[in-house]
């Protein structure tokens, strides 16, 4: 089993708060989420997350022009520039301020950053004569506002940057020395300027405020004179028009596209409008839901226009000329609960406070479906072993059965008494499903198939904490509770008695080995205790305590290392070969541990944000006053706004989330649940942030022990070349590059596939295996890699069957390629049948029609010259006769059909001179 997991994705989570800004060509949306940055491919329908990470949430990002060039900045003023293209990370900056906007130049020579109350203009970095890469260089700084800069704005020729602020004015600013005389105060407004921009003449200039009122200003002379020369006429930018939205609720952000003069106005009920200016004509007045708008973008051909809304992380993408919309995704509203990845892989299950049940797919990171069917929290959710089943608990004392192909809950199962359900689990058959609770003791049996309740297993003497079965056939049930025992319950046998496993501590988590013959479980004192099911005793245990990184709230007065708080797993995983487990819990650590050694193969951290509890280790004394921390102090007074009072109530003690009215308390870091992906090669953590996704690259994977100096890509292609295909794809398996791998078998020819699959090493035959369901999905070569499959396994059968940790991630690939691609194909043969089906009557009716038109001894050629010419001469030539392509007309014949002529131009020509 590999360790080498790195950070792959974000899920469960699509917009936490900033602004969005759209890439240069318009196809691809990145979006602030926390402290990182993903970025959604709308063309390609893929979402991917960069890697790096801000220790606050980011409130301003922007991109350059040529889209290279990705500038982030969190609540401090702290900046990272990052080379969008190649992800990665070239420099750390501090602005000392808090950041509200930021923009580049049109050129992408310079960005404008709304520093506080100023407007610093910095050059893009870029390499200097001497080839130093400067980062940042700063240009100028513009002051003259009396309040915070809310957002800045460039002129189309990057010469001009309007600015605007909360002193409830806009100002104009030049960037270049010999235009300072245009510097000019824009005022007027009766409260803040929330944005300001010039049209694409650059003789207009818009001013939004935010109760709803827009200033349209143009650089004119003064009135009354307009008789005066040239030379001593006052020019000044002079309010022309005022016009107002009149909503109901304030208005909190707006864009414009100047090409289009496409104003779009967003307010803090939901709504969205579009208007047309200079005339101010309303075209669309829409609703995304009762939160506000948070941010508003439009991309550069000003089709395509994005909203997020801070309240309810979420997305969308809306084409306005066509009135749909081109994405809308949303996260969960809530801390999630439970995960549960896919039989195949493919998709991974997400339940949450907010009583929803979200299906996030792998491979695009979109969710594609959501079921709000429960009235309370979702607390669990599991697979049936084909995937096409999924049941879920809650604690509004029911638990559903959902059809994962028709999208809906079919089942719903309940007790005698009105329990919560705080786990759930079915057996690898699918027709036995059982529920635990906090409330009873009793553990809760079901068919399937009748919704009867069969069984209540009584014997815990303590709220039941976890359910789990195992995945082979007849696998037994495995309980853990409260009350320091684990239970193994035989659900098909005639007696229900068990012998309890003791143990030292309150059981918190459990999870069965997928052979089912050893459990782990992990308890309140840290510890992960592993048990033998046949034997009944003991194999291991692994004290997790030193392992965990705790880190310290910002109310604690010591450091990390001497807390005793979240020393224990609430949450743990086998791999699918049971030889290694993950482990995580209300702490800010996932641990991997190896089971054989029974050592910590690799620890990650759930997050750097700061804004988090639980994230900082070290005690900084600067923070505390007079015994207090700084940051529970009440500042509301001083803020000038009531909607940015971020600061948390902590008057309740104890609590994780805090008073849920306010949506204001400091959350803390911690995982709900982790759990390994079927095909090995990820692993998934529900934490605060998000919906962690945790992958190996195998492609970067390199191994040299099997060369020599013969093992080159040119000797490679070689053998290619001459069809020695099985030393080929030796070789480049050897070379491990997935270029190299990707021509040696798209080269073998069809009828040696089955050849080279029988003589294939077995060393090289998982490989292979994992590869082809690597591009299976989007390969064109769907029969050819269909064949390929096909010889391996007949070829190879044996070995797969006895080695199926080897061929686990390959087989869950391929299975996931026949599920998904193959279906499309089916459902195009039977288009292509309706067609064909079409064409062939088409064709029987166009014969029938030929027949009738013989049986009458009409022919076309028939059609005499002369008479044409005299019509023509008469003026008598029908309108309905139309001049085709060739040369020919159609026009009715004497029986008032319509006939067509045949000739070709050249025939048509002579006639006509003739």
């Amino acid at each position: 089993m590999k360790s080498d997991f790195k950070f792959s994705n974000l899920l469960g989570t699509v917009y936490r708060e900033g602004n969005i800004v759209f890439s240069p060509d318009g196809t691809c949306l990145l979006s602030p989420v926390g402290n990182r940055v993903s970025v959604f491919d709308l063309i390609h329908n893929k979402s991917y997350t960069l890697d790096y990470e801000h220790r606050k949430n980011i409130t301003a990002i922007a991109l350059n022009p040529q889209g290279s060039l990705l500038l982030t900045i969190d609540e401090d003023g702290r900046s990272i520039l990052v080379n969008f293209k190649a992800r990665t990370v070239l420099h750390h900056f501090n602005f000392k301020n808090k950041v509200r906007s930021i923009e580049f130049s049109p050129d992408g020579t310079h960005f404008a950053v709304a520093a506080g109350r100023f407007v610093e203009v910095w050059k893009t970095p870029d390499m200097a004569e001497d080839r130093q890469f400067a980062p940042f260089v700063r240009y100028r700084v513009y002051a003259g506002h009396y309040n915070d800069v809310t957002a800045v704005t460039w002129s189309n020729d990057s010469r001009f940057i309007l600015s605007a602020s909360k002193d409830m004015t806009a100002r104009i600013f030049s960037l270049e020395s010999k235009d300072k005389s245009v510097k000019m105060s824009l005022a007027g407004h009766r409260d803040y300027v929330v944005k300001a921009f010039f049209d694409s003449t650059q003789e207009i200039i818009y001013t939004v405020s935010k109760d709803g009122a827009i200033f349209r200003w143009e650089y004119t002379e003064r009135p009354g004179e307009e008789e005066l020369p040239e030379d001593e006429k006052t020019m000044s930018w002079r309010i022309i028009a005022k016009n107002f939205f009149f909503s109901e609720s304030s208005l909190k952000c707006c864009t414009f596209h100047s090409k289009s003069n496409l104003l779009i106005v967003g307010f803090g009920n939901g709504e969205f409008r579009l208007y047309e200016m200079p005339s101010f004509t309303l075209i669309q007045q829409l609703s995304m839901g009762s939160n506000g708008v948070s941010t508003i973008s439009i991309n550069s051909s000003g089709e395509w226009i994005a909203f997020g809304s801070k309240s309810l992380g979420q997305l969308l993408v809306y084409e306005w000329q066509s009135e749909s919309y081109i994405l809308r995704q949303q996260g969960h509203f809530d801390s999630m609960n439970a995960l549960a990845y896919s039989p195949d892989g493919s998709r991974i299950v997400t339940a949450s406070d907010d009583g929803k049940i979200k299906i996030w797919d792998i491979v695009s990171g979109f969710c594609l479906a959501t079921f709000d069917e429960h009235q309370s929290s979702v607390t669990g959710v599991v697979f049936a072993k084909k995937g096409q089943v999924m049941f879920s608990s809650s604690l509004d004392g029911t638990v559903r059965a959902w059809d994962l192909i028709r999208f809906r809950n079919f089942r719903t199962f309940t007790s005698t008494s009105r329990i919560q359900f705080s786990s759930v689990a079915v057996d690898p058959s699918g027709e036995i499903v059982v529920a635990g609770s906090l409330d009873n003791f009793d553990i809760q049996v079901w068919s399937v198939q009748t919704s009867q309740l069969l069984d209540q297993l009584s014997g815990h003497e303590g709220p039941i904490s976890n359910l789990s079965f195992g995945l082979e056939a007849n696998a037994k049930l495995a309980s853990a509770s409260w009350d320091k025992t684990v239970r193994i319950w035989d659900i098909f046998a005639r007696s229900q008695t068990s012998e309890p496993f003791d143990l030292t501590s309150e059981c918190l988590s459990l999870s069965m080995r997928p052979d089912s013959k050893e459990f782990a479980v992990s308890t309140m004192d840290g510890k992960i205790t592993f048990f033998d099911i046949e034997n009944g005793r003991m194999v291991r245990e692994i004290d997790g305590k030193k392992d965990i990184l705790q880190g310290r709230y910002r109310e604690d007065e010591f450091t990390s290392a001497n807390s005793k708080r979240g020393k224990h797993f609430t949450t743990i995983a086998y791999s699918f070969d049971g030889l290694t487990l993950i482990a995580a819990g209300n702490n800010n650590s996932i641990c991997m541990y190896d089971l054989p050694n029974e050592v910590l193969l690799k620890r990650f951290k759930v997050s750097l944000n700061m804004q988090l509890n639980g994230t900082l280790e070290f005690l900084n004394s600067k923070n505390i006053v007079d015994g207090n921390a700084v940051d529970l102090v009440d500042r509301s007074g001083e803020l000038s706004d009531a909607e940015e009072n971020h600061k948390a109530d902590l008057r309740l003690p104890g609590s994780h989330r805090g008073d849920i009215g306010l949506r204001s308390t400091k959350p803390e870091v911690r995982v709900m649940c982790v759990g390994f992906s079927p095909t090995a090669n990820a692993f998934a953590a529900a934490s605060t942030e998000g919906l962690l996704v945790y992958s190996v690259d195998d492609s970067l994977i390199f191994d040299p022990i099997d060369l020599d100096i013969d093992v080159t890509p040119e000797n490679t292609l070689l053998c290619l070349k001459e069809g020695e295909y099985l030393n080929a794809i030796a070789m480049a398996f050897r070379l491990n590059e997935r270029y190299l791998i990707h021509k040696v078998y798209e080269g073998i020819k069809k009828d040696d596939v089955a050849l080279v699959a029988n003589d294939l090493p077995v060393i090289y035959v998982p490989r292979l295996l994992e590869f082809i369901g690597s591009i299976a999905m989007e390969s064109q070569h769907v029969e050819y890699n269909l064949l390929w499959i096909e010889n391996l396994i007949t070829a190879h059968g044996k070995f797969i069957t006895k080695n199926k940790h080897m061929f686990m991630k390959g087989l869950r690939s391929i299975q996931r390629f026949i599920s998904r691609v193959v279906k499309d194909i089916v459902s195009y043969g039977y288009k292509i049948n309706y067609l064909s089906e079409f064409l062939l009557v088409s064709v029987e009716t166009q014969e029938l029609k030929l027949e009738n038109d013989e049986d009458e001894d009409v022919i076309i050629e028939d059609i005499s010259e002369p008479e044409n010419e005299k019509d023509e001469e008469e003026g008598e030539i029908n309108d309905e006769d139309d001049e085709d392509e060739e040369g020919g007309w159609f026009g009715p014949g004497e029986d008032g059909k319509k006939y067509t002529d045949n000739f070709s131009n050249s025939d048509s020509e002579s006639d006509d001179e003739e």
